[in-house]
């Protein structure tokens, strides 16, 4: 929608290069030369125009600067109503100095003469140097390029460097210029709109390449087990929360999974996830696990936290080369759901669970160690895949609705990333909507 214009003072003629106009109560001060308007013109000193002020200046839609250097010669600006039928504003430049006074915010549209001179240019130069110039003087203003009669093919090209459109200079009227004010002021806003719809577009695309680089890629060469992820941050229109997660094997061929939650979840959250994500890994692969790793991970939380409120749940699991035994920390965190044909799903004890990370300096995680059998599926998780609601109650799914959940799909046959995009689908339905936290939930099987 068009902006307000606020009042304005009538500009003087020291500041419009214009000597001062006489006025009436009735009109707009006006000018001598050729009178093409049809309403009575009230003559004025010798000049090119000077500017219309009117009774109402808080009404006026559109302002016109007008930039021409011939004050003697035409063309004469007719009086201009815009659409709403109420008079357009003009101001008057003689060169680019002076445009460059009177170009305020409230200055819709910019009439230029081609034949101005461009600062510091000789003749010999470009002949659209003057237009470039106030292209740059003035990037978020409609240009209209006046030319001479017949220049057709100038014209086009200022249209082609930028301007909205152009005029003949002996052929303008007051019906042919307002038209032409409100075409250029409505497709520059449009030539604006589409650029910053461009430019967001770009941004969003440069936002999810960045965002899925910092996803991670499993390191599992050589490992027999399988495996699969999701992911869906609880942000609108962004691709990573506060949740994340990590799979590497290390050379003994242990495999280390882990999985975490920055309470929070906007930007800021998923940075420090991110950070938090990739100091597990580097210490994982330098031979770290257990309490210490757990420790070193809370040192870098509490230097790189915005604030000393912010802390992060953490689940880490290393499974053995054989693959039927695992290690088990965890620090605030939901545990893990274990898997194995012919048994029902069920949850890996937590009796041990340490504090989150952040929460208590000299904490301990003790590691517990899990027997996982020859045959199995393990799947850690984020609290957003338990803490959404079911039905229109207040009645949260849980780890026991979750875990019941899960054991129907893996009966029905689900398996990998099936069962993973099933398992967040359901919840998701069973919420009545989107989940508001993230969610994060990774599936690691041993199928031998």
């Amino acid at each position: 929608m068009p902006v307000p214009i606020p009042r304005q003072r009538a500009i003087p003629a020291v500041e419009s290069g214009q000597a001062q106009a006489e006025s009436r109560c009735d009109g707009p001060a006006e000018q001598s030369g050729t009178d093409t308007s049809a309403a009575p013109r009230t003559p004025g000193p010798a000049g090119n125009i000077t500017d219309k002020v009117e009774n109402n200046t808080a009404h006026t839609n559109l302002t016109l600067l007008l930039i021409e250097d011939d004050p003697a010669g035409s063309p004469i600006v007719p009086d201009m109503l815009d659409q709403a039928g109420k008079p357009i504003r003009v101001r008057t430049a003689r060169n680019l100095t002076e445009a460059g006074r009177l170009l305020t915010d409230d200055v819709h549209c910019i009439l230029l003469d081609l034949a101005l001179p461009a600062p510091g240019r000789s003749d010999t130069d470009d002949e659209l140097a003057v237009l470039k110039h106030v292209l740059e003087l003035a990037p978020r203003h409609a240009v209209l390029a006046l030319t001479a009669s017949g220049d057709a093919e100038r014209g086009a090209e200022a249209v082609r460097v930028g301007a909205q459109d152009y005029l003949f200079r002996d052929e303008l009227d007051g019906r042919l210029l307002s038209r032409a004010i409100r075409y250029a002021v409505e497709r520059k806003r449009s030539e604006s709109a589409e650029r910053r719809l461009a430019e967001g577009r770009l941004r969003a695309q440069e936002n999810r390449r960045l965002e899925r680089g910092l996803l991670p890629t499993p390191l599992l060469d050589g490992s027999p087990l399988r495996f699969a992820a999701r992911y869906r941050p609880g942000r609108s229109r962004a691709l990573l929360g506060g949740d994340f997660y990590d799979v590497v094997r290390t050379p003994d061929g242990t495999v280390h999974a882990m999985i975490g939650d920055v309470c929070g979840h906007g930007p800021d959250e998923a940075a420090l996830g991110v950070e938090l994500r990739i100091a597990w890994r580097a210490l994982t692969l330098a031979g770290l696990c257990g309490d210490q790793l757990l420790g070193t991970l809370q040192q870098v939380l509490e230097h790189e936290r915005a604030d000393d409120e912010i802390f992060a749940t953490l689940c880490t699991v290393d499974i053995a080369p054989d693959g039927r035994r695992a290690g088990l920390c965890l620090a605030g965190h939901p545990s893990p759901l274990l898997a194995r044909p012919g048994k029902p799903a069920r949850l890996l004890p937590y009796d041990n669970n340490g504090p989150a990370l952040g929460l208590l300096p000299g904490a301990r995680w003790p590691r517990m160690q899990v027997e996982l059998g020859a045959e199995w599926s393990l799947m850690l998780y984020t609290d957003g895949l338990i803490e959404g609601h079911v039905g229109e109650g207040r009645e949260r799914l849980g780890q026991d609705g979750m875990t019941e959940m899960v054991r129907r799909q893996i009966a029905e046959g689900l398996r990998g990333e099936e069962l993973l995009r099933a398992a967040v689908n359901e919840v998701r339905a069973l919420n009545g909507g989107e989940l508001t936290d993230d969610v994060a939930v990774l599936l690691l099987d041993r199928v031998p």
